[in-house]
């Protein structure tokens, strides 16, 4: 553990040297800066929820009531049954539980939890996207997600949600002329028909996919995340409450191998327990799962048209820094991914990215052991935890929930 190290007491207070708070948990006294980490964890110490200059309707009432419809709609789908919600379900997080996700056909990829993704620059596992709109209509055009295609969105729209699109966006286009499937993407007939239409027909369908794609994200910025047992336990701290009927003593051990041998708070920091950067953990990927990373992403998200510096986005160039400034290559992003939030961790087995372990006992197991990565090099460096010290950070993980 970095810092002074975490002492365990069973009897009189044991005097260490340096300043130690009178915080005491089961027998542990934290350090100031000990303390400083844990705070800087708690959902109190989340900032003001950021503006999206990329959409201009984020936080506008009307597009989110339309976003939680368009939500749950399983008409936005090839075969008229897979809508958003039927892999980010509220009941798992707004995930599925499930090791790749499970639309019209088989994905190669976990369903990511989406409660407090408004904090995040980056969007799916590699990154590929720069804002929740963006990233909401990728699933919509994925042949194994909802195999849908845009001009067929827009279909829906006017069929189905003329009156609330028009009250948030203003009248729809005139879509005459416009076929009932036609996108860049999807089955070769949707791409023919794309090719035949003009570029003002083109725009026309793209702008209204692109509001639909923000009132989604409009609804998603107001899934926030939930306060749980360990955010009651750091406002305990951090008002000088009793704290000892909140954490057990293996609980505040786990918490301590947490912010320091465990090292965990090098990816996950933050009130939402995740840095939103790109790391390789070593986690070799599943034989059957085609697997890019963060270097194979950074090109797409630059060619995007959907991204904050299209011609779809609502904001001035200036506003898009992270684009702008992204890191674009270097080895470091080979076989690098975006660490979850550990929100509700405990519960969203299995896990990575492709589902690839199966529980969160070996996650840990692998954590520790840092085996080398079979692409790129890993960032771990082997833990050596004892398996004491393996079930106290499991218990700690659980008070996430």
């Amino acid at each position: 553990m970095t810092g002074l190290r975490t002492t365990v007491v069973t009897g009189a207070v044991l005097l260490l040297s340096g300043t130690l708070l009178a915080f005491k948990q089961a027998g542990i006294v934290w350090t100031d800066a000990q303390k400083a980490q844990i705070l800087s964890l708690s959902l109190d110490s989340l900032p003001p929820l950021p503006d999206d200059p990329s959409n201009g309707y984020a936080n506008d009432p009307s597009a989110v009531a339309l976003g939680a419809a368009l939500f749950a709609d399983t008409r936005l789908s090839q075969n008229g049954k897979v809508a958003c919600a039927s892999c980010h379900l509220p009941e798992k997080q707004f995930q599925d539980g499930k090791a790749v996700g499970q639309g019209i056909g088989t994905g190669t990829r976990r369903t990511m939890p989406i409660r407090g993704t408004a904090y995040s620059p980056w969007f799916f596992w590699d990154g590929r996207a720069d804002s929740q709109w963006a990233q909401a209509l990728g699933p919509l055009e994925n042949p194994v997600e909802h195999g849908f295609d845009r001009a067929a969105f827009i279909q829906v729209i006017a069929a189905h949600y003329k009156q609330p699109y028009e009250a948030t966006f203003g009248p729809l286009p005139d879509l005459t002329g416009i076929p009932a499937h036609a996108s860049p993407k999807g089955t070769p007939e949707s791409v023919a028909a794309w090719a035949r239409l003009r570029s003002q027909e083109q725009d026309r369908i793209n702008r209204v996919f692109v509001n639909g794609g923000k009132a989604i994200a409009a609804f998603e910025r107001t899934l926030q995340p939930l306060p749980t047992r360990f955010d009651r336990y750091a406002n305990a701290l951090r008002s000088g409450a009793p704290t000892e009927a909140l954490f057990t003593a293996q609980e505040a051990e786990g918490l301590a191998i947490f912010i320091g041998k465990g090292n965990c708070i090098n990816c996950h920091s933050g009130s939402m327990l995740t840095d939103n950067h790109f790391h390789n953990t070593g986690v070799p990927a599943k034989p059957d799962a085609p697997d890019g990373d963060r270097l194979a992403a950074t090109s797409l998200v630059q060619a995007d048209a959907f991204n904050c510096l299209g011609a779809y986005s609502d904001a001035p160039s200036e506003a898009c820094s992270e684009l702008t400034y992204m890191q674009a290559d270097g080895a470091d992003l080979i076989g690098a991914f975006k660490p979850p939030s550990l929100r509700g961790v405990t519960r969203r087995a299995p896990f990575m990215r492709s589902g690839q372990i199966k529980t969160i006992e070996e996650v840990i197991i692998h954590y520790s052991a840092a085996p080398p990565s079979v692409t790129g090099k890993s960032e771990l460096v082997p833990l050596n935890l004892s398996s004491r010290e393996r079930r106290a950070l499991t218990s700690f993980l659980r008070t996430l929930d």
